[in-house]
């Protein structure tokens, strides 16, 4: 090994003192590996330059952290429209006024090492085509979308090199227009196939230094599929009983209920090589015990609110993965109908509003 190699090695291995024990165990293996093999390796990129697209209840949680770690280095992506309205009618989180800076999509001087991607998926398409002029070589791009389709959906436009695999767990955010109200019970659990990719490491030292909580598990693909299967047996039924978590919880017809369309989500996950299966049921009982009993899924607020829910995102996949594998999914069938006759009245109601 050269001088220069040498250097670069010292350099790399001093970077990585703030990391946990294990991992560095096996970053240090695999840099020794590299080394005895003369492959150069190169100094982990810094993030520094962030961007989130998607001011809805949890994009604006991490905004808001972004914004007063680095507003220098922080953008929020948003169209003209959105531009105009937040800038007459700001943000309130917890209470508190939010002025952020804003990024529109054809603005072109700002590269990010970091974009956030937090809409609603009926919003994916459009903040996949508003991200183009951010993305460089080495920018990561974290989904913190529901679901388990949205990565794969990214990574066909921008190379599967930049996506790292995510979702957002706590608890619910209520929003009342402009308002929106939290109480900090946040994590991002985030991963990569190997969890050892160099972009994982960034990630983790970025949220670190400004204390964003995480969890990377060591199979962040079993993960997404469990906190999809506790968003299609709860968001789905509650948006049509107008239940919070407390009733769904002590109602036991609806726990049965919930537990058949768990078992759909069971059956399509296995069918996809998802790894133990067979407990998953029981952890996302668990975790539903967690939730604050007054809180309201996403859905139930998105009916509420006459807006566009995420239901094709939630049973219109487990349907299409049914299809795929032969497995047949009547009871997220049932709840898709039901939840587009809903969005259907709310389209009504709201037309004739504007008539009125």
């Amino acid at each position: 090994m050269g001088a220069g190699q040498e250097r670069v090695e010292k350099i790399k291995i001093h970077s990585l003192i703030n990391l946990n024990k294990i991992t560095n165990i096996k970053f240090l293996f695999r840099l020794c590996c590299r080394a005895i093999f003369s492959v150069r390796i190169t100094i982990m990129n810094e993030i520094k330059k962030v961007i989130v697209c998607g001011l809805g209840a949890i994009g604006t949680i991490y905004a808001d952290k972004l914004q007063r770690y680095d507003a220098d280095n922080f953008r929020a992506l948003v169209d003209e429209s959105r531009k105009e309205k937040y800038l007459k009618n700001p943000i309130y989180f917890n209470n508190v006024r939010l002025d952020f800076n804003y990024l529109l999509p054809s603005d072109d001087n700002f590269k990010a090492d970091l974009i956030i991607i937090a809409t609603k998926f009926t919003g994916l398409d459009e903040a996949i085509k508003n991200i183009k002029n951010f993305v460089k070589d080495d920018t990561v791009i974290l989904s913190l979308l529901n679901g388990v389709t949205s990565e794969d959906i990214i990574a066909s436009v921008y190379g599967k090199d930049k996506i790292l695999y995510s979702y957002f767990i706590g608890h619910s955010s209520v929003r009342t227009g402009n308002s929106i109200t939290h109480d900090d019970v946040n994590n991002i659990v985030f991963g990569a196939e190997n969890n050892l990719s160099e972009n994982v490491l960034r990630v983790k030292s970025y949220f670190d230094k400004i204390g964003i909580h995480y969890t990377i598990p060591d199979d962040i693909k079993r993960s997404m599929w469990l906190k999809f299967m506790l968003n299609v047996c709860a968001n789905q039924p509650t948006a049509i009983l107008k239940m919070t978590f407390g009733e769904m919880l002590r109602n036991r017809n609806f726990m049965d209920f919930a537990i058949k369309i768990m078992e759909e989500v069971r059956d399509v996950a296995k069918a996809e090589g998802i790894h133990n299966t067979d407990t998953m049921i029981e952890e996302t009982i668990e975790h539903l015990h967690t939730m604050v009993p007054w809180g309201k899924t996403s859905m139930l607020q998105d009916v509420e609110a006459g807006r566009k829910t995420e239901v094709d995102m939630f049973a219109g996949t487990v349907i299409d993965f049914g299809k795929k594998h032969n497995i047949p999914t009547p009871y997220n069938t049932i709840l898709r109908s039901m939840i587009k006759i809903i969005e259907e009245d709310n389209a009504y109601k709201a037309r004739e509003n504007v008539c009125l």
